[in-house]
């Protein structure tokens, strides 16, 4: 990642520290510049929202009032389609502000094709990528 950014000229320094380090200092909000995280965080939306994104919320660093008040407005709303609307409504406030930078997207291999019985993509719903390579099964001959 810091060599894509240094290609833009944007010049960072890596750090490496071990997990609970890191997860002490992000909760205590103390780096003050770039933080690279890819949480896998269960739940709907509105779950991930909450630790993200509402101000004051565990790793959020600011935020933005209206926002804030949508999340309250669709955590009391009993309307299933109109709690969806205002969720899409919050992610979309978040994408037009750029509150966040995308630049991470996981590239991982498929195995597809006539000699695999079993090709292991989707055989764990909670993975957005393929099950390992040994649960994948090819054909016998």
């Amino acid at each position: 990642m810091a060599n894509s950014l240094a290609s833009v000229g944007i010049r960072t320094r890596v750090r490496p520290v071990e997990r609970a380090t890191f997860f002490e200092v992000w909760k205590a909000k103390k780096p003050a510049a770039m933080i690279l995280a890819a949480p896998a965080a269960l739940g709907n939306a509105a779950t991930r929202l909450e630790a993200f994104v509402i101000s004051g919320a565990t790793y959020a660093y600011g935020g933005y009032p209206d926002i804030d008040d949508l999340f309250v407005q669709q955590a009391r709303e009993r309307d299933r389609k109109r709690r969806e609307t205002l969720l899409y409504q919050i992610q979309k406030l978040m994408h037009e502000r750029v509150m966040h930078a995308p630049i991470f997207e996981p590239a991982t291999l498929h195995g597809i094709g006539p000699r695999l019985e079993e090709s292991a993509v989707g055989l764990n719903p909670l993975l957005y990528f393929a099950a390992p390579y040994e649960e994948m099964r090819l054909r016998r001959q």
